[in-house]
């Protein structure tokens, strides 16, 4: 029993002297200490949480670098999201001090050197979310353990501004906006100064997000601010592009939020913005969760991305030459719009109430109204082409999501390839469609049977959560997970989805302006799932017809 006892404390010894780990890291701000994990035999993960990238943000401006710190910083907690409304818009939560990232960095046998980096940004519509995601069954949403172990890469995941303190604006140089923009563009380049420390290379940088952290790296491609700084682009369920992702008149949103904290409209409005309470500002904010088929939540979006004259010099669709030298990957979930049209029309989701085909026309003239009557009408009819006289009641909630997806994901992204391919140099091009059926189909309300790939169904497998939590998830989404993982770390490390050290059920081709091919993403893949121009007729309607057609003036 004693010679057992020895062996076991020899065994444990044998196995802490010889685990993998970084220790104590230097960085240009002082000195870090994270956690190391074992995940595996001889593999391990070091986890650094709550590292500052930049000072405390200014009220509506720039980040600027941190001070430093004297010892050894403990990077063992995350630190609290920036603030932020809920999803009720009636409380608000977070801090003004939450410029703070967060760093897994795997290793074999021997500590790592020179491995890609993955920097992932959040999405919440510029609105809400954390470098750190929700929690479910004691993991967060935006852990980066699997994707650091299983792809043998470093992943950072980084806080960033947002709502009111983020993102608003007057259109002029006193209150620019885009400050949240910034912060992520102040993570970017310090994770470029400071990543060799951890093990990194500094000139294989990827970027990845989803919805507005999707539209956020496509932003961050564009901007002439990341030159040299990043190499690869991974934009999920979200492009600059987006019809949600620039405003167009934020003059109009930042007179909204002055009256409601009581702020002059008049050139005086950017001083007392400024110099009014942080929590007062995000509350006003608060944007309207009522929707209808004709006031349709999208249009409730009125805190994004402007045309500043400096982080966007110009319009998104004419910086492409800016990311020509980034190999870029894009994509959407086949649902994608599912979760906005369900509140816009609540029928949708009710397998017994018919779906009103006046309510599609509805929000099809909200998404036209530029074109009146005749968009409207040319957009139903393109979608119901092919229904029949008498489309079945799935038929026609199918195609109000349908319609929602193109609009708000979709199309976007496919011009948003289109335009990457057109302008590239050494910049490769894929495109993709998530297609595995929601895990809740038929299951759980609100989710019809019929139900495809949501609006965040990528999340979960690109994190690895059937691993994580395998619990909750069966052996189908562990094989999806990590044909995910697989492809977006081999293209990290290579430019090529298909070569970096990770097997791929189906070979990946390269989207080109000649031949549009993308990959369909699904945990049954095999042949016949690489396909060419995704939804062409509906692509060409919202990017050729709908323009070609005159533009109503306010009066007719």
């Amino acid at each position: 029993m004693v010679l057992l006892r020895i062996c076991v404390a020899v065994a444990v010894f044998l196995e802490a002297v010889s685990a993998a780990s970084l220790g104590v890291v230097s960085t240009e701000g002082g000195l870090v200490e994270g956690v190391n994990i074992a995940v595996a035999t001889n593999r391990y993960v070091d986890v650094f949480k709550g590292i500052p990238f930049a000072a405390v943000p200014g009220r509506f401006e720039k980040p600027k670098r941190h001070s430093g710190w004297s010892g050894v910083l403990k990077a063992k907690e995350f630190k609290p999201q920036c603030l932020q409304l809920n999803m009720l818009m009636t409380q608000v939560s977070g801090s003004n001090d939450c410029l703070y990232l967060n760093i897994w960095v795997p290793h074999g046998s021997q500590v790592s050197s020179n491995l890609p980096v993955m920097v992932w940004i959040y999405g919440g519509a510029f609105m809400m979310g954390s470098s750190m995601g929700s929690i479910s069954q004691g993991v967060y949403t935006y852990d980066g353990q699997e994707i650091a172990n299983r792809g043998n890469v470093i992943v950072v995941s980084l806080g960033y501004r947002v709502g009111t303190l983020g993102f608003l604006s007057t259109g002029q140089s006193d209150l620019p906006g885009n400050y949240g923009l910034w912060d992520q563009q102040a993570a970017i380049a310090w994770v470029h100064r400071n990543i060799r420390s951890f093990g990194g290379n500094p000139s294989n940088i990827t970027l990845f997000g989803e919805s507005a952290g999707g539209a956020s790296v496509s932003f961050q491609t564009l901007t002439p601010h990341n030159k040299g700084l990043i190499r690869r682009a991974i934009s999920q369920s979200g492009v600059a592009l987006c019809p949600w992702g620039v405003i167009e008149n934020p003059r109009k949103v930042a007179e909204k939020v002055a009256q409601r904290v009581n702020c002059p409209t008049d050139s005086r409005m950017a001083a007392c913005l400024k110099s009014t309470d942080p929590v007062a500002l995000t509350k006003a904010g608060a944007i309207s969760i009522q929707s209808t088929p004709s006031q349709p939540m999208i249009e409730n979006m009125d805190l994004a991305a402007v045309v500043d004259g400096d982080f966007l010099p110009d319009h998104p669709s004419n910086l492409f030459h800016n990311a020509a030298a980034i190999d870029y990957i894009a994509g959407v979930n086949d649902m994608d719009g599912h979760i906005f049209t369900a509140l816009d029309i609540p029928s949708i989701n009710s397998m017994l109430v018919d779906t009103s085909i006046d309510d599609l026309k509805a929000m099809l003239g909200a998404f036209t109204k530029d074109k009146g009557k005749t968009g409207m009408e040319k957009a139903f009819s393109t979608y119901s082409a092919n229904w029949g006289s008498s489309p079945s009641r799935e038929t026609i909630k199918k195609g109000a999501v349908a319609m929602g997806t193109d609009y708000m994901f979709l199309v976007p992204t496919q011009a948003a390839l289109y335009l990457h391919a057109k302008r590239a140099t050494t910049g490769r091009t894929y495109s993709y469609l998530l297609t595995e059926p929601s895990r809740l189909a038929g299951i759980v309300s609100p989710y019809p049977s019929w139900m495809g790939a949501d609006h965040m169904d990528d999340l979960q497998y690109v994190f690895g959560k059937p691993f994580s939590t395998p619990d909750a998830y069966g052996a189908k989404y562990r094989n999806l997970s990590s044909y995910m993982i697989a492809y977006w770390t081999n293209f990290a490390k290579t430019g090529d989805p298909n070569q970096g050290g990770s097997s791929v059920p189906v070979a990946w081709p390269k989207f080109q302006s000649s031949g549009e091919q993308y990959l369909e993403i699904r945990s049954n893949m095999g042949q016949g799932f690489v396909h060419q121009d995704m939804r062409l007729r509906f692509v060409t309607f919202w990017t050729s017809v709908l323009p070609s057609l005159p533009t109503i003036t306010k009066s007719e």
